[in-house]
């Protein structure tokens, strides 16, 4: 039996890149007798884990579930710590981790940590890790250090955070093979040992209907209609191109509308936008707020006439391979990270002026066999790829040892 715990997640659910994998991860490998599974869990402050919302969940006490075969435990976090609550929540877990190691005598664990947030501090604890036996994974994710949202102390904490795991990590798992070459490269000195195995996706039809309430609810709450729509989905921050995509869309001629799922609210970013685009003076640019509802967000891909994508930082990105498994025409940022994961399915842009809106506007003389053809391409990539089914037997060779 090998004990994988894992953390970094805020707890496992449907919304959130690793929230979504730890729930993929667990539901595809819940009938793998050789691991255990262990996952930690904000017990409290903004993302807290509530497992009443999670089916087939078994709540053991306030501080304790299990999901199949994994054993959840809840780490408690000061809200007065505010920006540094992640820092402190990733090292508390690390340090429940090995309290329960000790405990249950466990041999050879692993502890699995998704993201770079305490690199100044980890050495400490990788070191009684190893004394008991164990070893540390590192997913590296994207490059946080270099997103637009943070300050320039806050990147160059990440910048030195993501050098201190990359050192004291005996694996590095990257999602995304450009992420890889770039944890090789930068960080030559420290001989990294990686491995790529990429996030997962499914290409599953909604199992809604066009005259479900919900469906027609929503549509018409926001004055949208089926296959009339370009979409994008994604955290509303500059480094995904939002300037981009709404400047080249009101320049375009094309007589649908931009439908933007995302968080808007108390964001100045968002004032920003209005005041350098003036997307409120266009009536086809739409923001309608956020959708938890997994499979009505699936419906409304399945239903866009098309998906913008212009993520320019990270690995491989949930919202891209979600994308490709249910919309049929995507245009994305030309960026390495994308081309990597779409290949020859979609269409690419860049920020020169006149790009997109260029695309958006031959994307109207496009014959329907012409976006049949790449759907069908884009949800073959995902079968091929990126399935979690797929995904989950590369971790399970990873934690056994045998890759």
């Amino acid at each position: 039996m090998q004990d994988v715990f894992i953390i970094g997640a805020k707890g496992i659910g449907n919304y959130g890149g690793y929230e979504t994998f730890l729930k993929k991860l667990i539901e595809t490998d819940r009938n793998n007798k050789q691991i255990k599974y262990h996952i930690a869990c904000k017990y409290n402050g903004q993302g807290a884990m509530d497992e009443t919302k999670l089916p087939n969940a078994k709540t053991i006490d306030d501080h304790h579930f299990t999901y199949y075969n994994a054993d959840c435990f809840k780490v408690d976090v000061s809200e007065k710590l505010k920006s540094a609550q992640a820092i402190y929540y990733d090292i508390a877990a690390f340090k429940e981790c090995i309290r329960q190691i000790k405990l249950q005598q466990i041999k050879h664990p692993i502890v699995y940590i998704l993201a770079c947030r305490i690199g100044p501090f980890v050495n400490k604890y990788v070191k009684q890790l190893h004394q008991l036996g164990g070893q540390v994974f590192v997913n590296p994710d994207g490059h946080e250090w270099m997103r637009a949202k943070w300050s320039k102390p806050v990147r160059k904490y990440w910048k030195v955070s993501e050098a201190g795991m990359v050192k004291h990590a005996d694996l590095l798992i990257c999602d995304s093979v450009n992420i890889e070459k770039y944890i090789q490269t930068t960080y030559a000195k420290y001989h990294p040992k990686t491995t790529f195995i990429a996030y997962g996706a499914d290409v599953t039809a909604s199992n809604l209907k066009t005259d479900d309430a919900k469906v027609r609810a929503w549509y018409q709450q926001h004055n949208v209609q089926e296959n009339n729509y370009f979409l994008v989905v994604g955290r509303f921050v500059p480094e995904n191109n939002y300037a981009t995509m709404i400047k080249e869309f009101m320049k375009s001629k094309v007589d649908k509308d931009l439908v933007l799922i995302t968080n808007v609210e108390h964001n100045q970013f968002y004032d920003d936008l209005k005041a350098e685009t003036h997307f409120n003076q266009d009536a086809r640019i739409k923001f309608v707020g956020t959708v938890y509802d997994g499979e009505l967000l699936k419906y409304i891909r399945e239903n866009a006439f098309g998906y913008l994508h212009g993520h320019s930082v990270g690995g491989t990105n949930p919202s891209l391979l979600e994308a490709l498994g249910s919309t049929k025409l995507n245009l994305l940022y030309d960026v390495g990270f994308n081309r990597e994961v779409a290949q020859d399915s979609a269409l690419y842009w860049t920020k020169e002026s006149g790009s997109l809106s260029d695309l958006l506007n031959k994307t109207q003389q496009m014959t329907p066999e012409q976006i049949e053809s790449l759907g069908k391409k884009a949800k073959q990539r995902i079968k091929d790829a990126y399935s979690w089914q797929l995904i989950t037997e590369e971790y399970d060779q990873v934690f056994l040892g045998n890759k």
